[in-house]
Formats: C-alpha cells, sequence, structure tokens
C-alpha cells in the first residue's frame, strides 16, 4: 500500500471501510507526503492538523462499531482556500483579510464532510481568484509538479497541484474562468465544471457576500472520473431554502459504451490559437476515438458566430466579478471607460467597460447569451459532447510580472496574449453548460494536456462518464516523475 497517495478516493473509501487501513494511518501517510513534498510546491498552504487528527480517531473509532458516516468515510481532503472552512482562514490571497476566520463552514465542506472526510488543510489560490497562475502575497507561489518553473494553473492551481503530487485525497474548486478546468489541463488530473446552479456557493465567497455570481460554479477536481461523479453527488443539488421546493434530478448517461457516442471535435479557434502540441494530443484521441467507432465530426458547431461568444463572455464575466471593486476603483474605471475609443476592442478596453457596465447594457448581453443558450441546446440535439481544449497550451512559466492583461504567452512559437485563451473557458461557461476536463497524454517537452468534454445542460453525468470511459480504455491519470 505504499502507494494510497495516488489511489482514487472511491478506492481509499473502500479500503478503510474494510478496515484495511486506519483512518489515522492514512491521514497520517498523507500528511508525510505533504511534509516531504509540500516546500518545492506549495500547494498546501493552511491546515488544522489537530481538528483533523480528532476526526480521524472518530472515524476509526466508527468503523470499528459498524458505522460508516458515508461514502467517503475517512479520505483526507483539502479544499480550494476560497471555501470557508472553521479554524481556517479564508483570504482569498488579499492581506486585508488575514484574519478572516469564518465562523461557519461552506455548505460544500458541511456536505462533504457529512460524507465523511476528513479536512485537513487548503490550497493556494491567486489573488482574488483572477489568474491562471496561483500566488498572493499571503502565501506565496504554488508550482506545478510536472515542473515547478511552471504555473499549475489557477484559480484552483493549488487543488490540482496537491492532487497530482499525492497529497491528498480529493478537491473542491470552483469556475468563472476555466478554474477548475486549466489547473487539471496543466496538472494531468481531473475537474468538472458543473452546470450553472446545480452546487449551491453558500460559503464560498467574499466576507459578508450572500449572493451567488453569475457565470461562476464550484466543483471537484480528483484523480479519477469516478471521484468526480462521487463528489459532484455530494455537492449538487438545492441547498434549505430552495430545497423547500424542488429535488435534483440529475440525468443518468444514456450511452454505456464509446462507440455510441457521436462528439464533435474543436481543435482551434481564430478567437485563440491553439498550440501544436496541444493539438497533436486531441487529434490523437480522435484518432483512437475513431478506432472504436465513436463518430467524430471536426466541422460541426453550434449556430453562433464565435467572436460574438467570446465578446459576450468577457463581458458578462467581468460585470459578474465588478462588485469587488472599491468605489475608489470604480470611479477611475468609469473615467478610464469615457476615455477609451469606440473601436478598442482590446480585452482591457473590454474588460474596463465592463467594470462599469449599465444595467441596461448587461441586460442586452444577457438576452444575448440566452439566445445562444438555446443555440446550444440545438445542437446537443445532435451532437452528445463537444470536445475542445482547456486553454492555448499546456502549462507555461511563471510570470508575475505587470497586470494579467499585459503578459503574454508562447503559442506556436509565437508570444500571444494571455487573455486569449478565455475564449477556451467561456465558449460553453457563459452558456450553463457543464464540461469535464481528463488527461489524455502529455507534450513533447512531457506538460499534461486534457481534453475540455462539454456537454448539454445537466448533462454533467454524461461529460464526466465519457471521461471514466477514456479512463477505461485510453488514458488515466499518471503521477509527475518527480513525485511518483
Amino acid at each position: 500500500m505504499n502507494d494510497i497517495h495516488f489511489w482514487s478516493a472511491k478506492r481509499l473509501a473502500a479500503a478503510l471501510r474494510r478496515r484495511k487501513i486506519g483512518c489515522l494511518e492514512v491521514l497520517e501517510h498523507f500528511l508525510k507526503r505533504v511534509e516531504r513534498h509540500n516546500p518545492a510546491l506549495n500547494a498546501i498552504i493552511a491546515t488544522d492538523l489537530p481538528a483533523a487528527r480528532k476526526r480521524a480517531r472518530a472515524a476509526d473509532r466508527a468503523l470499528a462499531k459498524g458505522e460508516v458516516w458515508g461514502p467517503l468515510h475517512g479520505v483526507p481532503m483539502t479544499f480550494k482556500e476560497s471555501y470557508d472552512v472553521v479554524g481556517m482562514p479564508t483570504t482569498w490571497g488579499s492581506p486585508e483579510l488575514r484574519e478572516n476566520f469564518p465562523q461557519r463552514d461552506a455548505l460544500a465542506v458541511t456536505r462533504l464532510r457529512n460524507a465523511g472526510v476528513t479536512l485537513f488543510g487548503k490550497t493556494n489560490v491567486p489573488l482574488m481568484l483572477a489568474d491562471w497562475q496561483s500566488y498572493n502575497a499571503v502565501y506565496g507561489t504554488t508550482n506545478n509538479p510536472w515542473d515547478t518553473a511552471r504555473s499549475p494553473g489557477g484559480s484552483s492551481g493549488g487543488s490540482a497541484a496537491a492532487l497530482a503530487a499525492g497529497l491528498t485525497g480529493l478537491e473542491a474548486g470552483s469556475d468563472i474562468g476555466a478554474s477548475i478546468r486549466n489547473p487539471a489541463h496543466y496538472c494531468g488530473v481531473y475537474g468538472h465544471k458543473p452546470t450553472y446552479g446545480l452546487c449551491p456557493p453558500r460559503g464560498h465567497a467574499l466576507p459578508g457576500r450572500v449572493a451567488a455570481s453569475d457565470i461562476s460554479v464550484i466543483g471537484p477536481l480528483a484523480r479519477s472520473a469516478d471521484d468526480l461523479v462521487l463528489a459532484l453527488s455530494i455537492m449538487a443539488g438545492p441547498d434549505e431554502i430552495d430545497g423547500a421546493g424542488y429535488r435534483l434530478a440529475l440525468p443518468a448517461p444514456k450511452k454505456t459504451a464509446l462507440r455510441q457516442y457521436k462528439v464533435a471535435l474543436m481543435l482551434d479557434a481564430r478567437e485563440s490559437e491553439v498550440d501544436h502540441a496541444v493539438q497533436e494530443r486531441l487529434r490523437a484521441l480522435a484518432d483512437f476515438l475513431r478506432g472504436k467507432r465513436v463518430k467524430v465530426d471536426e466541422r460541426a458547431r453550434p449556430d453562433i458566430d464565435t467572436a460574438a461568444a467570446h465578446r459576450v463572455f468577457i463581458a458578462l464575466l467581468r460585470a459578474a466579478t465588478s462588485g469587488r471593486q472599491s468605489d475608489e476603483a470604480f470611479r477611475k474605471n468609469q473615467e478610464a471607460a469615457r476615455g477609451l475609443d469606440p473601436e478598442d476592442q482590446s480585452y482591457f478596453a473590454q474588460m474596463v467597460r465592463a467594470n462599469v457596465l449599465p444595467h441596461r447594457d448587461w441586460l442586452g448581453l444577457n438576452e444575448e447569451r440566452h439566445r445562444m443558450r438555446l443555440k446550444w441546446a440545438e445542437f446537443f440535439g445532435e451532437y452528445d459532447l463537444l470536445l475542445c481544449p482547456a486553454a492555448a497550451s499546456a502549462a507555461v512559466p511563471h510570470d508575475q510580472q505587470g497586470e494579467r492583461h499585459e503578459r503574454k504567452i508562447v503559442v506556436n512559437g509565437k508570444h500571444v496574449p494571455t487573455t486569449d485563451q478565455l475564449f477556451w473557458a467561456g465558449y460553453s461557461c457563459a452558456f450553463n453548460l457543464p464540461s469535464t476536463v481528463a488527461p489524455i497524454g502529455n507534450t513533447p517537452a512531457g506538460l499534461p494536456v486534457g481534453v475540455q468534454i462539454v456537454g448539454p445542460q445537466y448533462g454533467d453525468r454524461t461529460c464526466i462518464e465519457f471521461a471514466r470511459l477514456l479512463e477505461q480504455e485510453y488514458y488515466a491519470f499518471t503521477p509527475p516523475p518527480a513525485f511518483a
């Protein structure tokens, strides 16, 4: 059992229930891994070990009496730093929130505790969850376990790095601009961005905020597709208020074999060129699928202009996060917006305009969004899934200079704005759609590549089922060599 740190949470839970290994024993195994490997990664940035050990001992006593708390009884788990957890601070990477110790757990934390997990720590994020890197002035920089000179992604970068390195059994992240999908792709793990509204985000917010944000969702990251199914089943469903009036009935996958699927494949886009090394992994996957008699169509797309979809997403995304501005910042953005050339459609210009967007204009964008949402529904009437990149490249080198919109990444030998690849975040995300990222191999440089599996609204289990079939028949989680 020397490799239990790379087992799936489901497999760990089964071994614990059969008492092949003890709950405290498993926790201590992971804590030794953290002690040994976390200094090189800085993925886990806060812990409450006395509470975790107390919980693990209680879990062992319960099993000895034949009591099982839930399907994840005794499984060690960490959460993204932005979730409220009693006993640990919630800072969102902001020094101003160093002393923000919440008085109650986030709803998702409560649900996973009730399912039996032993929560022992929190994982790193970028400032305000607003980067595809994970660094901040409170906790420092998190490194990618495949290459510590590179980003693990963001904003759930600590989550994905900890999973890939075998430092935790399961993780929970959040996603408004690929913040689950990008780190899963960069670190070679599984991540699921749920249908909007599926998992109530109460307790995943800045202090004092209770309203759910537009576009933003919470969801699981793991080392197996089975774990995504299990964690999603625990996290999903209405909270107490909404649960008084409705119940969740998430459709089960209708297809049980790869050959039954009809999928569209998208390798590139005008709005965000994709590196050839990533495209090659997706082409290899397509060749495999065709060999399994999957119908793969490289031309099929929803009847939506991609440029319009990207424009709508950026505007709604930046409008959704605009509430974080101070009054002073808002006034400065109003001034900046007035000084913009009407023809300026740069990311910076779009961001500034959205930060001060009048409500009437937001309503117009929302109308566009829902017209496109209906077009997506039509598309999924003919195709089961859309397969596409999660990002424009594999994991990028650390770059903390200047503002995010000023930075560049290298794609096919060219320096391009890092914000271009938000296209791959928003093409599905703005329209309430679920998507799962599953690892499908490595680039020639040895960096992981994930495929983004997009499905119809509430088709979450179908997205994950397709990832599970790929895991069984094509490619499964592989530990980074330096941490194996």
